[in-house]
């Protein structure tokens, strides 16, 4: 007796956070159907021009928003950015550097010395 592979396939959302891209803004071929682990597979490979586009320049959703400016996803909320943003959005931001984005920088970059410090101290103590 042979057992049949089923194609393993995911949400367009989930799709969409793999690529770490804006599911709204992704063409609407692909919001309406199934992605196979195949067909993110190449995508992630050799992504079409929209992918790239979109990464480039956005809309980027908040994880990547996030990462992009240095902060956490709560410390977008707490700086009041609660939409995607471009790239433009997020370079001006950097530049700008508004006082609640300087606080979030300081309070990310404390928790990373806390975590390092933690991992560095040893078992037991």
């Amino acid at each position: 007796m042979t057992s049949q592979k089923s194609t393993q396939t995911m949400k367009p959302a989930t799709a969409a956070k793999k690529l770490g891209v804006y599911l709204e803004a992704t063409p609407a071929e692909f919001r309406a159907g199934v992605v196979s682990r195949d067909e993110l597979n190449a995508l992630q490979a050799d992504p079409p021009e929209w992918l790239r586009e979109l990464r480039r320049n956005g809309p980027h959703p908040r994880p990547v928003v996030a990462a992009r400016l240095g902060v956490s996803i709560g410390g977008l909320a707490r700086g009041g950015i609660t939409e995607p943003l471009t790239t433009e959005q997020i370079e001006t931001l950097k530049t700008d550097e508004p006082d609640w984005l300087r606080r979030e920088r300081e309070t990310q970059a404390e928790v990373r010395r806390e975590a390092a410090r933690l991992k560095a101290q040893p078992a037991g103590e």
